[in-house]
C-alpha cells in the first residue's frame, strides 16, 4: 500500500573511510566516559549525518564539540574535544 510517503534510506556509514574522517568535526550525543569506555558521536560527512562509538583518554559530555584524532574502524575512532578558533 502506497500512502505517498517517501522512506528515507538507513546510512551504514558506507562510503566513509578512515582517512576521510580525521580532522572531521563532530558532536559528542552520549557522553564519552573516558579510557575504554566509549560514548556515541555523530560526524556529518557530505552532509549525511554519521554515528560512531567514540574513545577519549578523558570523559567528554553530550553536546560538546570534538574532533576525530583516529579511525579505529568497524564505525570506532578516537577524538579531542574542539573549540572552534576565536571562540
Amino acid at each position: 500500500m502506497d500512502h505517498g510517503i517517501a522512506m528515507q534510506p538507513r546510512v551504514f556509514n558506507h562510503g566513509v573511510t578512515g582517512q576521510s574522517l580525521v580532522g572531521k568535526v563532530g558532536e559528542v550525543v552520549r557522553a564519552v566516559r573516558g579510557g575504554g569506555r566509549p560514548g556515541e558521536v555523530r560526524v556529518v560527512v557530505e552532509g549525511v549525518p554519521h554515528y560512531y562509538l567514540a574513545y577519549c583518554a578523558d570523559p567528554i559530555p553530550a553536546d560538546t564539540t570534538v574532533l576525530v584524532i583516529n579511525a579505529r574502524g568497524a564505525r570506532q575512532i578516537d577524538v579531542e574535544p574542539w573549540s572552534h578558533p576565536g571562540q
